[in-house]
């Protein structure tokens, strides 16, 4: 990954990295040739979810005499903080450590609910609701498999006690959870979100509210989506939950879009690179990422060419007369931040494994939009939600839609999410331009009726 200060397209450009994947891959390769269960584990994640064992990768640690430490930095590795890790491009940091073991950590959602799925009892180091907690499930022929969970905290840090008391950790979750999310003004929404947020982030710091915070809106979006049901109860079988997440996706109203940045720079993400899908599409997206979770968001907006080079995602962004997709998107179904929920989860998987499997499932897919060497993308058919009357109204009345399209929505509903199906290689970090601005355009819900689906 490079970047260049001068054009804020431009500003992060990321590439393949073949060498630091065939570098990653052969020291996973040769750890599953040597543990049984981790082997074992990789066959039923394929199998069984539609996932790679590689794409779950928490953290190596390898030994201080293992030759391939001096492979590191060739590959793209950097020392940081005493761990290497790989800047451009999406790879597993590697932990040098003192013991006679090489070993691998596999990120899940709790280490109880694997354990308990795979009726295993075994020690768990990091007491209950730790920022982070580990048990070591396989261990042969001098490597050791770990299941790991983590809160706010970095993929390699040591299990330990909770940094913060159980009861107000519990008592934000629930109030992230069960928050209102309806108001008659959404400027009242955003109040109430920040206030939330402001009262978890003073007890329980900035990355551990992160990650509760994406965690409850997973579980919002998930009640909205019949192929993240079925797709969670698959991985919620193998005892993993969303642990996979690539990315959440939030479509936002011109309106509100800086409001929606702020919170996620709140809970600490920061901007990354910006797309935009051409004058016809009408709409741009600001990636962002938060550096200790680990959590991304690709945040969409219409957006005209020239408001691409300022700064579209501090500044206010005033209202039009029409509407493209996404500001439809969000005049029909609420700001995915509040009312809506978001627009999908993208995760990462092995691609025609899930789509197959999915289609057993009665889980059809979509046409892909990105079918690259090195990233391939495809959305589940969206789920059609009711349309409230009041929106149709209001969406009538400021002439954003037709009567034509009014009566449709009233009877059809709407689109409104989708699970996305993405498999990355090479380590690749960043995003299919024209391949996303093609996908947008085909979910409009102007475009469907609900026997095209």
């Amino acid at each position: 990954m490079s970047t260049i200060e001068l054009n804020p397209l431009q500003a992060f450009h990321w590439e393949p990295q073949p060498q630091a994947e065939r570098f990653v891959r052969g020291i996973v390769d040769e750890f599953l040739s040597r543990n049984e269960y981790a082997a074992e584990l990789a066959r039923r994640m394929k199998e069984e979810t539609g996932t790679r064992f590689y794409d779950w990768i928490a953290y190596i640690t390898l030994r201080g005499d293992d030759g391939r430490v001096s492979e590191m930095e060739g590959v793209g590795y950097a020392k940081q903080n005493g761990v290497y890790q790989h800047g451009g491009g999406m790879f597993p940091p590697v932990v040098v450590g003192e013991g006679k073991q090489m070993e691998i950590g596999v990120k899940v959602e709790s280490v109880v609910d694997f354990l308990a799925a795979n009726g295993l009892e075994v020690e768990i180091v990091g007491g209950p609701l730790s920022n982070v907690r580990k048990a070591v499930v396989g261990k042969e022929n001098g490597t050791s498999l770990v299941v790991m969970e983590k809160n706010g905290a970095r993929a390699w840090d040591q299990a330990g006690k909770s940094s913060v008391p159980v009861t107000e950790r519990l008592s934000h979750l629930e109030k992230l959870r069960t928050r209102r999310r309806d108001f008659e003004n959404d400027a009242e929404g955003f109040a109430h979100l920040n206030q939330l947020l402001d009262a978890a982030i003073k007890d329980l710091g900035r990355d551990l509210t992160c990650d509760l915070f994406f965690a409850a809106e997973r579980e919002y979006w998930q009640r909205k989506n019949r192929a993240a049901q079925v797709q969670k109860g698959r991985q919620d079988k193998l005892g993993m939950g969303w642990a996979n997440h690539d990315h959440h996706t939030y479509r936002s109203s011109r309106e509100h879009f800086k409001d929606l940045v702020a919170v996620h720079e709140k809970l600490g993400l920061v901007c990354r690179e910006r797309f935009y899908a051409g004058k016809e599409a009408g709409w741009g997206a600001q990636v962002m990422e938060q550096p200790v979770t680990g959590i991304i968001t690709f945040n969409d907006v219409d957006l005209s060419p020239e408001e691409l080079v300022g700064d579209f995602s501090h500044e206010l962004l005033a209202k039009r007369k029409t509407l493209g997709t996404v500001g439809l998107w969000c005049a029909l179904h609420g700001e995915a931040i509040l009312q809506a929920g978001m627009h999908h989860l993208e995760a990462q998987f092995d691609f025609e494994s899930l789509r197959d499997q999915l289609e057993k499932e009665d889980v059809r897919t979509m046409k892909p939009f990105t079918n690259f060497t090195y990233l391939r993308q495809a959305f589940t058919e969206g789920e059609r939600w009711k349309v409230s009357e009041r929106r149709i109204a209001r969406a009538l009345a400021a002439g954003y839609i037709s009567e034509e399209q009014a009566k449709q929505f009233r009877e059809q509903g709407a689109i409104g999410s989708h699970l996305e199906n993405l498999e990355r290689n090479e380590g690749f970090k960043g995003f299919n331009q024209t391949g996303v601005s093609e996908i947008i355009a085909a979910t409009d819900p102007r475009k469907h009726v609900a026997n095209d689906q």
